[in-house]
């Protein structure tokens, strides 16, 4: 009998089983593979992330990073890929380095670096799914990594200010994106009628884009652009995670998962308010015995 495999990762919002890139692929694979895991979301629990997400927990084994996922899982013998040729093997790592070459970095600035995005979604959407006090601090932990990531893979010499690097990387984004819809065409994945790993990242990328409501959209107004690559996404939420277009389970679905959901909700903000509750007790007795200590007269 094949151990557990758990997977943590962030939530899922705007019609998306995660609004988290890396999540998103790791969740993708699994169902063109068939691996069973078991998903676990990061939402208002003191189990913040530390380290990378999404992980995948196997009995002693904790794994962490897209790519290492996904070879695991191959070798317990769920593989995505089975079918495709040498040259096909080669075609998926090179488009996989191009869309963390040429796009990442868009994706990053979208919604980590852009104020208006980051202040009025990205900020308030992850600090709402992150326990108190750690809520006020993590998102702008996040925010500095994804800047700083970017300047390291593109803010050398000629780009020398954060205009410059913001141009150009969204130059390479919407040419990474045309160069995606030119090899897609009419196909209904990347590699034939079956989707294959190349088919899960770029899913990954390209769904955040696609369906979250940013108030600045530059990169998902090129996305719209592109019929073929918005019906690829749309045809992976219907057709693997029972999601419409509009981003709902279709109808007839059973509601025992709904119900769960919102049981599971109650019981999340039922624990969060009491972990702050708790840590409000704490801070009270905490200066309580500081003002006694101020208090006390010292013995000459």
């Amino acid at each position: 009998m094949a151990a557990p495999m758990e997977l943590r990762c962030w939530e899922g919002d705007w019609g998306l089983p995660s609004v988290h890139p890396e999540s998103l692929t790791v969740m993708a694979y699994a169902k063109f593979s068939g691996a069973p895991l078991t998903v676990n979301t990061i939402s208002r629990s003191w189990k913040a992330p530390k380290g990378d997400i999404p992980v995948l927990i196997s009995e002693d084994k904790v794994i962490s990073q897209p790519a290492k996922i996904l070879n695991f899982l191959r070798k317990q013998k769920y593989n995505a890929d089975y079918e495709l040729s040498a040259k096909q093997g080669a075609d998926t790592l090179a488009y996989i380095a191009l869309l963390e070459e040429k796009l990442l970095p868009a994706l990053l600035h979208t919604f980590w670096i852009e104020a208006e995005n980051y202040c009025s979604v990205t900020k308030p959407w992850f600090a709402s799914r992150i326990a108190f006090p750690l809520s006020l601090y993590l998102p702008g932990k996040m925010s500095r990594e994804a800047l700083n990531r970017i300047l390291l893979t593109k803010g050398g010499p000629p780009l020398y200010s954060l205009t410059e690097v913001e141009a150009q990387i969204y130059r390479d984004a919407k040419e990474c994106l045309n160069l995606l819809s030119k090899r897609l065409g009419t196909s209904q994945f990347f590699f034939g009628d079956t989707p294959t790993t190349l088919d899960a990242f770029v899913f990954g990328f390209l769904a955040p884009v696609y369906k979250v409501c940013f108030p600045r959209v530059q990169l998902q107004e090129h996305l719209k652009q592109l019929p073929n690559l918005c019906r690829f996404c749309d045809d992976i939420l219907t057709c693997y995670f029972r999601l419409s277009v509009s981003g709902h389970s279709p109808a007839g679905q059973d509601t025992a998962d709904a119900n769960l959901q919102k049981l599971t909700q109650l019981v999340d903000k039922e624990s969060n308010l009491i972990e702050k509750i708790r840590l409000s007790l704490f801070l009270c007795r905490w200066m309580t015995t500081f003002v006694r200590a101020l208090s006390t007269p010292l013995v000459s």
